[in-house]
């Protein structure tokens, strides 16, 4: 049987992101787990990046705050959840951090985008999914109920 004593749940605080944090915390209550919330927050990426400036202690604080918010929100469906802040490449982080706290799950939400957008914007749901170590469960975006 798969531990899960450590769920790992990355968060860009969309909807997708939300419904995994909801899977989560229904696992987390079955099997007694704790949860980490993970934000990893990164300066754009362009090509005219160097002559700006970026408002780095603005995005953290905010990225911070966002998070925090996130945490104490889930703390009421569920006390053991956590929350770390990382800067850099978001899958790049979320695999750090699993090894860094011995996570044995990872629960995510992930845009479905497909075509030039999954192309642009990559994926980092399928990264994760190809370079993890511990299982993966991927939680896509809601569908429109048609009436």
């Amino acid at each position: 049987m798969i531990g899960m004593k450590h769920i790992l749940v990355p968060t860009d605080f969309a909807e997708p992101s939300d419904r995994a944090l909801g899977t989560a915390l229904e696992l987390a209550r079955a099997f007694d787990s704790r949860v980490t919330l993970l934000h990893v927050w990164s300066i754009p990426n362009m090509g005219y990046a160097e002559s700006l400036t970026w408002p780095i202690e603005d995005m953290q604080r905010a990225a911070r705050t966002s998070l925090d918010a996130a945490v104490e929100a889930a703390r009421k469906r569920y006390p053991k959840v956590e929350g770390v802040l990382r800067e850099g490449l978001e899958w790049r982080q979320i695999l750090e951090v699993v090894s860094d706290l011995g996570c044995d799950l990872i629960v995510m939400g992930t845009h479905g985008r497909h075509g030039l957008p999954r192309l642009v914007l990559g994926s980092v749901a399928e990264k994760v999914v190809r370079l993890s170590t511990v299982p993966v469960l991927s939680i896509g975006p809601g569908k429109e109920v048609k009436k």
